[in-house]
Order: C-alpha cells, then structure tokens, then sequence
C-alpha cells in the first residue's frame, strides 16, 4: 500500500522510538518529528484508523506487524539510496542523510528491488546501519558505544548513532570513519571525556557525547600486542 510522506515520516520515527522506548509517548513522537503534540495526534488517529498502531491506553503506542512492514521498507529504501550516494556519487557520509529523506518515498517496489540488485545487496549503509532485505528482514549486530568501553582495547567503528551533519564533521575531523581502528587511553572523570588513539596518529579527545554515538565492535584479533 503506498502511503503520504507524513505518514511514512511519522512510521519510521516510530519505529526508530520503539527500538529504543517500547511504547512511544506523543510528545516523544513531536519532538523526533519537530512538530507539535496536536498535529502529532491528528496523525495517529488516522495510522489507528488504517490498523497500523497498538495503542495502549495512558501508556503509550507502537507499531502493529503491518505498520513495522511499513515503516521497515522506508527504512530500507532510505539506506539503500545513501549507499548508493557515497559508493556511485562519492557524496560524503555527511552529505546524504537529507537527500536520502527525499528519496526514501519514491514509492515504486521495482526500483528499489533493482537498485538493491545493482549495488550488490549491501548489508549495511554508509553509517553502518544494517539495510533491511526486500523481506524486511533487519540484520541483529552486536554493537557497544565507545563509552563504554575499558581502556588499551582495540576495537573497530561499526556504527553511528546520531547521524547530523555536526556529528559526522567532528567524527571527519577527527579521522574518524566506518572500520577506523582505535583504542581508550584515558578517561577524564570531571566531564566523561576520552582520549582516543586512532593507528598512526596522534592521540584526540572526544566529549562524552561523541563517544556515546559511535559503535564498535571488539574482537581479539583486533588488539594490538605489547
């Protein structure tokens, strides 16, 4: 079924909402969406209305099987045009999210089946976000926030939780990209801050908010001997 551009917006941030929530508030909902709390309401009426939500009373709502069916092929198409704006445009992983937001409701299934076909069925974007299968099947990765990592453990960038363009310059600026290799050398306690080591350069300390939106993975292949 093809649905507005509102109602896709208002489908994937629910879905985003519930990974993280369970059950969504409305005014969680507006302010992931930048709206107000009415027009947020008026919105969820009619996604009831088409059965697409459980609502809960005084608790809150989230998405039925055919509203995450929904939400997951915007999800997919979004990513699958951002691989294809770095991999064949060569747009930086900073410059794509709102194209992409553009992109994800052209509505043709055929389309994003072949673009899919063309790019080699890539599991991930350029993020590291997992790409959902013309199925909608989302692939599980077992990830940790650099934060809460333990000290001289080399892991590897797998993921990036906030994706604004302010997040992604200072992850640039700092040489910072998807399969970066680093390790913690200190903690500040008075502000969470970390000094990391990325390989061959010089040791960069990131705020604690930084270091709480990029995912890695760990491995012990991965750590350096001494």
């Amino acid at each position: 079924m093809k649905y507005s551009v509102s109602k896709e917006n208002h489908l994937k941030a629910i879905f985003h909402l519930q990974q993280e929530q369970g059950l969504v508030t409305t005014n969680a909902l507006a302010a992931a969406l930048r709206t107000r709390p009415a027009s947020v309401t008026d919105m969820l009426k009619k996604l009831k209305e088409q059965k697409l939500l459980i609502y809960e009373r005084y608790k809150g709502f989230k998405l039925n099987t055919e509203g995450r069916k929904a939400a997951v092929q915007v999800i997919r198409k979004h990513r699958l045009w951002e691989y294809f704006l770095v991999k064949k445009l060569q747009f930086g992983w900073d410059e794509v999210h709102d194209i992409a937001e553009e992109l994800e409701h052209i509505s043709s299934r055929a389309l994003i089946d072949r673009l899919d076909a063309f790019l080699g069925h890539p599991e991930t974007d350029p993020h590291g976000d997992p790409i959902p299968d013309s199925q909608g099947r989302l692939q599980v990765r077992r990830q940790t926030c650099l934060a809460d990592l333990p000290l001289n453990k080399t892991v590897q960038v797998s993921g990036v939780a906030s994706q604004t363009p302010e997040m992604m310059e200072v992850l640039q600026h700092n040489h910072i990209r998807l399969g970066t290799r680093l390790e913690i050398k200190k903690k500040f306690p008075f502000d969470d801050s970390l000094e990391i080591k990325v390989r061959n350069r010089p040791p960069v300390t990131l705020s604690a908010r930084v270091a709480k939106n990029v995912l890695v993975t760990y491995d012990e292949s991965l750590t350096e001997r001494r």
